[in-house]
């Protein structure tokens, strides 16, 4: 029987091993949408939590977790107007719609996010941004399930390109490239 090797210890604020933090590098994005990032219950615990990297880049975001038992989740928020859901199935908005004013992000494995959509009926009135699927040259860690799939820090850079222009994005390219490259270098997350 092999010896148990302990974890490392964690940044309390990124959620990465102390030795792969990226705190010092994390960027200030100012938007004029505002993003609601709906994490699931099981990410939070996660060493690859981009939802929360990508809540804490963006001056205007708020992370909210969705499934922890007795934990209440206020869906008003969901239902404030102008709002719009990023996902690659549903409901695209009108053509002559003004931009959203507030985004939610699913931060969940593909399944998760398709039982929240089935589960939060206000999220299944939402108009959806759909991104294009990511470039063959998209720095990951691992092959995703889904062919619009790609981490959350991924697709909210992608989805401040679209809504804010290219140039607010790069800050947030940049981090998801180095916290791939770190992770890496490195082999894991432990």
């Amino acid at each position: 029987m092999s010896p148990r090797v302990s974890p490392r210890p964690r940044c309390h604020r990124c959620n990465l091993p102390q030795h792969l933090c990226l705190c010092a590098e994390i960027p200030r994005v100012e938007t004029c949408t505002r993003f609601l990032i709906l994490q699931h219950v099981v990410e939070i615990g996660k060493k690859s939590n981009t939802g929360r990297v990508a809540a804490l880049a963006l001056s205007n975001a708020r992370l909210l977790t969705y499934g922890a038992p007795g934990e209440f989740l206020d869906t008003a928020l969901l239902s404030e107007p102008g709002t719009w859901l990023l996902y690659p199935d549903g409901p695209p908005a009108p053509p002559d719609a003004p931009a959203p004013r507030q985004l939610v992000v699913l931060d969940a494995s593909w399944s998760q996010a398709r039982r929240m959509t089935q589960r939060l009926p206000a999220l299944r009135a939402l108009p959806r941004l759909a991104l294009p699927p990511p470039e063959p040259g998209l720095l990951r860690l691992r092959e995703p399930t889904h062919p619009s799939g790609m981490s959350t820090l991924d697709a909210v850079a992608r989805a401040v390109a679209v809504l804010e222009g290219p140039e607010a994005a790069v800050p947030l390219e940049r981090l998801a490239v180095l916290r791939v490259q770190r992770i890496s270098e490195c082999g894991t997350l432990n």
